[in-house]
């Protein structure tokens, strides 16, 4: 089986932590996704505590004053943050479970390998292949998702501190 496994082109044939090899990157990947899963999640969780401060604020503020609008303009700004920290969130997870995905194939096609199944092979692989492509996508596309929620998180803390400014005054 082994000689047959070479021949269809399997890298370190005969070798038992090949599989390993195969399995180390989506595995590493999985990982880096459930950390930005878990830093994105918190994140999502703060924006939802200052969204109940900035709308009892504004219960008490009287419309039409420069705070309401103030106020006003700082919990649009947390809504345009909580959809893009939720789009962030389902991209991230769906890279997630693609990741796992794909390492749970390549252990599939490191087995029909040994089998010498080449079809098999070659459809595992190119299923593993797309899997974790699409998953490097979907993990760059929730970064990029991340660094527009953090310049309005920026946006948003240098609003407030003219707030605090004026109110000083």
């Amino acid at each position: 089986m082994i000689t047959v496994a070479a021949q269809y082109g399997a890298p370190a044939a005969g070798n038992p932590f090949a599989v390993l090899t195969a399995v180390v990157a989506p595995a590493i990947l999985t990982n880096a996704c459930s950390v930005l899963a878990l830093g994105t999640s918190n994140r999502l969780a703060r924006v939802v505590d200052r969204t109940r401060v900035v709308a009892r604020e504004l219960a008490v503020v009287e419309p039409g004053s420069a705070d309401y609008g103030s106020w006003a303009a700082q919990l649009t700004g947390l809504q345009v943050r909580t959809q893009l920290l939720v789009k962030a969130l389902r991209v991230i997870y769906g890279s997630l479970g693609l990741f796992a995905t794909a390492a749970l194939v390549s252990v599939v096609g490191s087995i029909v390998t040994y089998y010498g199944q080449r079809i098999l092979f070659q459809v595992t692989a190119g299923l593993a292949l797309l899997a974790g492509a699409v998953a490097v996508v979907g993990l760059a596309s929730g970064c990029a998702l991340m660094v527009q929620e953090t310049r309005l998180a920026v946006q948003n803390l240098a609003e407030e501190a003219k707030m605090h400014g004026r109110a000083g005054k």
